[in-house]
């Protein structure tokens, strides 16, 4: 595609960079030029097509860091994966990709799937021959026999096992490494979420395995000591971070500080039902957890957004409503838009590359009415999404 996209306003960065009447250049799959309406059309040159919107919105794409494509977000997304043939189960995962897209996500990291079925999603959309956002893909995730998410395929004991699974995944194209660094709740009859399934040298071996392959490594840890263990092995990102020990929170200010020292980003994968979650779980206990995270990253700690679509209640159409968490915690709406654009894309190290408006990166764009700098139900209202220069036709009734 090679476009002209103009909007009343453009967001073509962090804190707050707003180009009135302002326009991207796009050529390809990548932007080749960003900022007022008048010097890139300029440089287009007159035959270029236009899309204007006058009364909307231009802003880089979204990214939803902890997504489970291969889950259905069914109240038993796990016997649905289970009962599925690898073909049933991709077309799902397909789909599931088109409705993320078509909220304005052009970016998502897939925690976990099976059989590689994310690492060949990933491709064939970058092939453009199924519509879906880029995909950063982990892969079959590690556990220990019985573990969390076992029936994913990455049960693994002891260091050789660890480090052929790690390398078992690089060979298969993955993105990033993910282990499970304690117990999950979707997985019956595994160890309790505050469980710790790997001691800090079990996952400092992982962590030095992937290192070697050039990957990432994120850490589900839902208990303290298994935070402890991802903390020391030097993960790059922990996903949920809940602080859960055998009698309730066991929060350690220590392990905080570290968090924030060693640049690791921390993924509250906020459900899209969060407010139901907290209902469920109580609301003073909630509540509790919910401002923990505020004090996280009132201390340096970098939030990542991200839904943990599949999961029961998690929807794939409903990332503004996980965002919505953050401004629950005191986070403003445009800090909000940084932390799901170019704050995401460096935590994730996919910073040159897209989260921001700008010649050279991808032609990753979402056009949307109103102003989501104010107001974050304006991110509702998409009228055009570009992925990798590739639009997006908004399905009718989405939202």
């Amino acid at each position: 595609m090679r476009a002209v996209i103009s909007a009343g306003r453009t967001v073509t960065g962090p804190g707050g960079q707003v180009v009135p009447d302002g326009a991207v250049l796009c050529d390809g799959g990548a932007i080749v030029a960003a900022g007022p309406r008048a010097e890139v059309e300029a440089q287009a040159g007159p035959d270029t097509p236009r899309l204007d919107f006058p009364e909307s919105t231009l802003l880089p794409g979204l990214i939803d860091a902890h997504v489970h494509l291969a889950f259905d977000a069914g109240p038993d997304p796990v016997a649905g994966l289970q009962a599925a043939g690898d073909a049933e189960l991709y077309a799902g995962m397909a789909d599931r990709a088109g409705r993320l897209l078509a909220t304005g996500v052009t970016t998502a990291r897939d925690l976990g799937d099976r059989g590689g079925l994310a690492v060949r999603l990933r491709d064939e959309i970058a092939a453009g021959r199924v519509p879906g956002p880029r995909l950063l893909s982990a892969g079959t995730p590690l556990t220990v026999p019985g573990g969390h998410c076992w029936f994913m395929g990455g049960e693994v004991r002891g260091s050789e096992a660890f480090r052929a699974a790690v390398r078992r995944n690089a060979a298969a194209g993955v993105d990033l490494i993910k282990v499970m660094a304690t117990g999950g709740g979707i997985t019956k009859g595994g160890p309790a979420s505050w469980q710790a399934q790997f001691t800090p040298e079990e996952l400092s071996l992982i962590v030095a395995e992937a290192r070697s392959s050039g990957l990432p490594v994120a850490a589900h840890a839902h208990g303290t000591a298994g935070i402890a263990a991802a903390v020391a092995a030097g993960v790059d990102t922990i996903e949920h971070c809940t602080w859960m020990g055998r009698s309730g929170f066991d929060v350690r200010e220590d392990l905080v500080d570290a968090i924030a020292a060693r640049g690791i980003a921390v993924c509250p994968a906020a459900s899209p039902d969060w407010r139901g979650f907290a209902e469920r779980f109580g609301r003073e206990r909630a509540e509790e957890m919910f401002g923990r995270l505020r004090w996280m990253a009132e201390r340096g700690v970098r939030l990542l957004p991200g839904t943990d679509a599949g999961v029961p209640h998690a929807v794939f159409d409903g990332f503004v409503s996980s965002l919505e968490f953050f401004e629950h915690i005191g986070l403003a709406p445009a800090e909000i838009v940084d932390l799901a654009t170019s704050g995401a894309a460096r935590a994730l190290g996919i910073g040159g590359d897209t989260g921001r408006l700008a010649a050279g990166l991808r032609a990753d764009l979402l056009v949307v009415d109103g102003d989501p700098l104010t107001d974050l139900a304006a991110l509702r209202a998409v009228r055009l999404v570009v992925a990798g220069g590739r639009v997006v036709t908004r399905p009718p009734g989405a939202s």
